[in-house]
């Protein structure tokens, strides 16, 4: 009888390393509903409200098309325990926020705001960023008025359009952060 211990030890250290590339594509029949595809496995997206989108531009509702790389996790730690992840953690702190301003140098970049400070601000009382995947879109070079603040995060409950990020359950989140890593690509479109 032909033991299975090569094949199974093979299978839990092939689960135990990023995947090498996430897929994001456009639903049939609504553009702003998707599907993320990742190691065989795939989960309902919400995109943003434009749909798919070659030619971002700043407040056009476009998720953008292209191949990103996952920068870091940031995570409100005063809700969930510390996933588990390839990635970079960052605590998500009352006063971080994210600079959307493109007449601002610090455009596309995390920022922090005192007390009462107008910001898009990352710690929200609706759940959807209780988890953000930060991707590399518009980062070197920046450019001011292409976009900014594309996350992959949570969904609302009823899948609606985001602003241009790409949304998901939170067990989707989960079981996608324990495979994604520096090296993983993100292909959307």
């Amino acid at each position: 009888m032909k033991s299975n211990v090569f094949t199974n030890t093979y299978d839990t250290t092939k689960r135990d390393r990023p995947v090498l590339a996430v897929r994001v594509r456009r639903a049939a029949g609504d553009p702003r509903r998707g599907w993320l595809t990742a190691d065989g496995w795939s989960v309902p997206v919400a995109l943003g409200r434009g749909g798919i989108l070659a030619n971002k531009w700043e407040g056009d509702g476009g998720t953008p098309r292209g191949v990103y790389r996952p920068l870091r996790l940031w995570w409100r730690d005063d809700r969930h325990i510390r996933p588990r992840t390839f990635l970079p953690v960052r605590t998500i702190r009352p006063e971080d926020a994210w600079c959307e301003d493109p007449d601002d140098r610090r455009y596309n970049q995390s920022i922090r705001l005192v007390r009462d400070q107008p910001g898009d601000r990352l710690t929200r009382e609706d759940h959807l960023y209780d988890f953000i995947v930060e991707i590399d879109h518009n980062s070197a070079p920046r450019i001011a008025g292409r976009g900014s603040a594309v996350f992959l995060h949570l969904a609302r409950p009823d899948f609606s359009p985001t602003a241009g990020c790409v949304s998901m359950t939170k067990s989707a989140m989960l079981r996608l952060l324990r495979r994604m890593g520096p090296r993983t690509k993100i292909i959307i479109g």
